[in-house]
């Protein structure tokens, strides 16, 4: 197995310009072992994420909650905020930020805790382990709850004010300072069907 990197919240000056760094973080074994638990995976071969990290192997450290809280509030994360093109190690910079939440408040940590016990109840068994269906059946019977909130509150901010989102969807950054973006990458995105021709007007000359 290849270098073990952790997933780590990007700096928000350096979120704020969009810039794509590449994440060269070692996790050693003595490492490894500090936390109440770890979420880790392995960024999908020929996606956007696997050129900036240099290892395939991602790792996030938990403090307080155990790793298999962490994994139901990432797969909570995505059943809220369902994105194909993002990979785990995104969802899991919820799990992460959530963590610190309990881990600096004991109030949060037990309404996490209750929360994920409350989705597996829901489940039948194991939300993290639970079909696409019964997921989305847990979360929506938990909308409007503290839990639901705090979870859909994170998401907001942790999935998408980062900057391996940005990589994921294509997104480059701040363009006022580089003369606006009618010349540089107004038609980058790939994923959208063009627009009819007809409904635009055209860019200055």
């Amino acid at each position: 197995m290849g270098k073990v990197i952790p997933v780590v919240p990007v700096d928000s000056g350096e979120a704020a310009r969009g810039s794509a760094t590449r994440l060269d973080l070692p996790l050693t074994r003595r490492e490894f072992l500090k936390g109440s638990g770890i979420l880790i995976g392995t960024i999908a071969a020929g996606s956007a994420l696997s050129a900036l990290a240099p290892s395939r192997v991602w790792a996030v450290e938990l403090k307080t909650l155990s790793q298999g809280e962490g994994t139901a509030l990432m797969k909570m994360a995505r059943v809220l905020y369902p994105h194909k093109r993002l990979d785990d190690s995104v969802y899991a910079l919820v799990a992460k930020d959530l963590d610190a939440d309990a881990s600096a408040d004991p109030k949060k940590a037990q309404l996490l805790k209750d929360g994920v016990a409350a989705l597996d109840r829901q489940a039948g068994g194991s939300f993290a382990k639970a079909g696409a269906a019964r997921q989305l059946a847990a979360v929506k019977s938990m909308q409007g709850q503290p839990f639901f909130e705090a979870v859909r509150g994170k998401c907001i901010t942790s999935l998408y004010n980062n900057d391996l989102a940005f990589a994921s969807f294509g997104y480059e950054g701040a363009s006022w300072d580089k003369g606006g973006y009618i010349r540089r990458g107004f038609q980058d995105i790939k994923w959208l069907p063009n627009p009819p021709a007809d409904i635009s007007p055209k860019p200055f000359a």
